[in-house]
């Protein structure tokens, strides 16, 4: 695991783009007490999801494919 400090406005890059731009731009947007709340900038082709989110897509398709094998 990468682990980065940033401060508020400032950002992180992900990986390149085939024109030249980035995948993925996290930016650190505010820091409230224990709470951070960042803005995601990606790449056309890339789906960002909350990692709870991914989770239930994730155990919904091994479900799925479990069922039809």
């Amino acid at each position: 695991m990468l682990v980065l400090t940033r401060k508020s406005h400032e950002s992180v890059l992900v990986g390149n783009t085939p024109d030249g731009g980035c995948l993925l731009k996290v930016t650190v947007l505010e820091i409230r007490g224990d709470r951070v709340r960042l803005g995601l900038e990606a790449y056309v082709d890339v789906d960002v999801q909350r990692l709870e989110i991914w989770q239930q897509i994730r155990a919904a398709e091994t479900a799925k494919s479990g069922e039809t094998g």
